[in-house]
């Protein structure tokens, strides 16, 4: 949600800062824009939509320098047009701004901005950080300083990266909480700032990344870092191991397409390290966990947004039958604020794919404010989430460009089952035959997940009979129940089909009064213990007229006579069934989406990193 791009070198600006905001498109934007020191003058373009309209208004208006920042900018004060646009420019014309996160005293600094004689150019909260900066260098800081200053008066959290013509051998960075990353780049003769790891990593694989309450002073030939004090800090370069190649699309029509198949390679490389399938053991050393630990633990908290959630609803289930701790599983926008009772032995573990999500962050504090052991599941390396963290397990996806998550939603499932199985383990709740068993599993997914992929064809053919539909019903129970959840969710949120998912006991107590000809009802019903249960929901809805799809066994003959359409899945150690089922439902989304001529990989209203709450 927005994006940042910085640049400062011998080369030209603007190329570079316009190709890594297009590496940022995955984060949901409505506009772009652009700010070069030209000839000793900050000129800014903007323009409103996609970034191409950006592009082709640079194009026939060119701009050139040697440093300058960028933005995508998702719209939360003000609308979306080009006046509202990030860069924003100062009343003096020589202090320029981006800006991720949301002033929260806005309408206070605005009154008190105005008083003092400052015109506003837009209706944006983020204005007001430029005219701050204005006020103090006017009285005499230079634009480290004032950039100080102006952040004091701040609330909220917040992104901001600045630069003005007073100045042009520097760019400021800096961060306040949790509105998403900062992220330094350090080339040769170059440096780089960028809100995520993918704008920037064709140019150096060099970066640190600011903290909470942390400010870059980034020349071309290098940075430091301090806090918003002033007191140095000496920063932590990270090697990143992306291969920026990961970042294209390749063959495929979408990035959401190409991720659904790379699920075969990052379970491989989710399990590649972890798993000892001689011994039957299962490693997990960021986390710091040892037999005496273990054992102390009491309860477990998962929290999580969106997809993240229903993959803690998965874990629920493995951490409960493997590891028999009781868990609960919170919405993370909710954990913050119910004041949730934490006791002496509680462990809160937070999913999230960037690492950087608002919600997850702040429940993670309050957990640590009373108490809790605090774990993340994560993708991005170098995240605030796996930062702050006392241990976390890296999902070890790569980068994942499409809104729409699907390889960061089964890589946490197998790393919520390798937790429960050393946790039980651990515990002495699992035998050595258990263990051992559990673990051999784990070597079957790939090749299972392999062969639902092949079977992307047929999916198509089903996609385009539900095509037309304007509502669908996903029922699930058991292990299997998250999977429906995760499917409406995937449906809805490319496709714009409205879909509901219940556990499907609760169909009768509601939702069946929906189901007629025209209400596909899609049935997740492997071989697993709820499948006779499913089997019998499957039956109610199609004598009510229900056009029935089930995700099956391979074999399941009842499914095949009742059902009008099967998604056949190949038979799986139900545990790990969820890693499998999910298959079809992700590609199924994405074919009718692509059908209906829709925007897959960045669809309306969404963004990949939500930053703000």
């Amino acid at each position: 949600m927005c994006g940042i791009v910085g640049y400062i070198g011998e080369k030209n600006a603007t190329p570079l800062i316009l190709n890594g905001l297009k590496r940022l498109e995955y984060r949901g934007y409505d506009s772009a824009g652009i700010a070069v020191i030209e000839n000793g003058s900050i000129v800014v373009r903007r323009n409103v939509g996609k970034l191409g309209n950006l592009v082709t208004l640079v194009n026939d208006q060119p701009i050139s320098g040697k440093i300058g920042i960028g933005h995508t900018r998702w719209a939360t004060h003000g609308e979306p047009c080009e006046r509202n646009a990030h860069p924003h420019l100062g009343s003096t014309k020589e202090v320029v701004v981006v800006h991720n996160g949301i002033v929260e005293n806005f309408i206070e600094l605005r009154e008190e901005l105005s008083a003092e004689g400052v015109d506003f150019n837009s209706d944006t909260d983020s204005e007001i950080i430029v005219h701050l900066i204005e006020r103090y260098m006017g009285s005499g800081k230079d634009m480290v300083g004032a950039v100080r200053k102006a952040l004091k008066h701040l609330k909220g959290a917040h992104g901001i990266v600045v630069m003005s013509s007073r100045e042009p051998d520097k760019i400021v960075a800096a961060r306040i909480g949790n509105a998403g990353g900062v992220v330094v780049g350090l080339g040769d003769n170059e440096m780089f700032v960028a809100s995520d790891i993918p704008a920037i990593l064709e140019h150096t694989r060099k970066m640190a990344f600011l903290e909470s309450c942390q400010m870059a002073i980034v020349s071309k030939n290098s940075f430091s870092v301090t806090t918003l004090d002033g007191e140095p800090i000496e920063p932590q370069i990270h090697t990143i191991g992306w291969d920026a190649v990961s970042a294209e699309k390749g063959e495929y029509r979408h990035f959401m397409q190409k991720e659904i198949h790379e699920q075969v390679r990052s379970l491989t490389d989710t399990l590649a390290g972890r798993v000892d399938f001689e011994e039957g053991k299962i490693r997990l050393p960021q986390l710091n966990l040892t037999e005496d630990n273990a054992r102390l633990i009491r309860k477990i908290f998962i929290t999580a947004c969106g997809t993240a959630s229903h993959a803690g609803m998965v874990g629920k289930h493995y951490l409960e039958k493997l590891a028999r701790i009781p868990v609960e599983v919170e919405i993370a926008s909710e954990f913050r604020y119910r004041d949730p009772i934490i006791e002496p032995g509680t462990v809160v573990i937070a999913i999230s794919q960037s690492g950087e999500t608002a919600d997850t962050l702040a429940a993670m504090e309050e957990a640590r404010k009373k108490g809790a052991i605090v774990w993340s599941i994560v993708n991005a390396i170098g995240s605030q989430a796996m930062r702050v963290a006392d241990g976390y397990i890296s999902m070890q996806t790569g980068p994942e460009i499409g809104v729409a998550s699907t390889k960061a939603f089964t890589a946490p499932l197998v790393d919520l089952y390798m937790l429960a199985v050393l946790l039980g383990d651990l515990r002495g709740v699992l035998s050595r035959e258990e263990r051992y068993q559990c673990v051999q599993d784990l070597r079957l997914i790939p090749h299972l997940v392999g062969r639902c992929l092949e079977r992307e064809e047929d999916i198509l053919v089903h996609a385009q009979q539900l095509k037309d539909s304007s509502n669908a019903l996903y029922l699930g129970r058991g292990i299997n129940m998250p999977i429906a959840y995760e499917g409406a969710l995937k449906l809805k949120e490319i496709s714009y089909i409205h879909a509901e998912a219940y556990p499907a006991g609760e169909m009768k107590h509601g939702p069946i009064a929906l189901v007629d000809k025209e209400m596909p009802v899609i049935a997740i019903a492997p071989q697993d213990p709820w499948r006779e249960k499913m089997i019998s929901q499957v039956e109610q809805a199609k004598a009510r007229g229900g056009k029935v799809a089930i995700v099956a066994t391979d074999g399941d003959t009842r499914s095949a006579e009742l059902a009008d359409i099967v998604f056949w899945v190949p038979e799986t150690p139900w545990l790990l069934s969820p890693v499998i089922t999910v298959i079809p439902l992700q590609l199924l989304a994405y074919h009718i989406a692509s059908l209906r001529g829709l925007d897959v990989d960045q669809p309306r209203n969404l963004a990949k990193s939500v930053t703000v709450e």
